[in-house]
């Protein structure tokens, strides 16, 4: 379906944004040992010399720029509640702009602190179970915790957050999510950085959005709705999801990244060719 894509794009400006677990790395127990490949991190970086490109991930920033490590990107954070432009220097930074472009949910860090100690606490004994302070949420990740007990799990989660009415709960992939209650998810930021870019009242601009989660099903309905872009689920199973294809595992993804690159290599060099055509044409001309 890659014809269908760029012909759908044709004429106008990509913008590329990416989920970082199970899309630009595989799903491992540990969260913290989610790396991605070096061919993967080099795909990334060719592909940003040619498109803006964000990554959108429920973890927290630093985390997710400690795994890339490409200055010229843009990092979105905490589901997008801590975005981050391009670092000085790179081709999409912007002269005189706030290196940190947007945190909606400033008020609540304090919230989130205390409730990662209190969820610390309540599942030490737990076993298999990994609590994550993602500075502007909290991941409780189940993976590693028997089939039998993670309702026991859950039902000590919601226990905690009993107290704390502003926070809400919900479930991704093997991990349940703690947010603070305001209107904010990965579609919204993904709306706020195409308005960062200047495209967000642009007919000419064409969004692709891959992730795997249900937390990226609110970036593909945006797209969706503006009708323009598209979402690209990675998933090895069929799913309901407001995205318009699917890729099985992140070397798809990979190869799918490096496609793009060449087609858009291709493009240019084509455009260059017939550019310096039309200028020995003209200068014929004039004899």
């Amino acid at each position: 379906m890659f014809e269908d894509i760029t012909s759908a794009s044709k004429g106008k400006k990509i913008v590329m944004f990416l989920d970082y677990d199970g899309t630009l790395s595989p799903i491992v127990d540990d969260p913290d040992q989610a790396f991605m490949s070096d061919a993967m991190r080099g795909t990334v970086k060719n592909l940003a010399r040619y498109f803006p490109t964000a990554i959108v991930s429920g973890r927290c920033r630093d985390k997710v720029y400690n795994f890339v490590q490409l200055a010229e990107l843009y990092y979105a954070g905490s589901h997008g509640m801590d975005i981050e432009g391009p670092s000085k220097g790179s081709k999409y930074y912007k002269k005189g702009a706030q290196t940190v472009l947007f945190q909606p949910a400033n008020e609540f860090l304090p919230m989130i602190n205390k409730v990662y100690k209190e969820l610390l606490d309540k599942t030490k004994s737990a076993e298999g179970v990994i609590v994550e302070n993602n500075k502007f949420c909290v991941s409780v990740h189940f993976r590693c915790v028997d089939d039998k007990k993670w309702g026991e799990l859950a039902q000590e989660v919601r226990s905690v957050l009993k107290e704390y009415p502003k926070l809400i709960l919900s479930q991704g992939r093997k991990v349940l999510e703690i947010r603070p209650i305001i209107k904010w998810d990965k579609g919204k930021a993904i709306e706020f950085l195409l308005q960062s870019l200047g495209y967000a009242k642009c007919d000419d601009v064409f969004p692709i959005y891959i992730g795997d989660d249900r937390t990226d099903e609110d970036a593909f309905k945006v797209l969706s709705k503006r009708g323009q872009g598209l979402g690209i689920l990675v998933s090895k199973v069929p799913k309901d999801t407001h995205a318009s294809y699917s890729l099985q595992e992140p070397c798809e993804v990979m190869k799918f990244l490096q496609r793009l690159v060449e087609w858009k290599r291709l493009s240019l060099r084509r455009r260059s060719t017939i550019q310096k055509q039309l200028e020995e044409i003209k200068a014929s001309l004039k004899y």
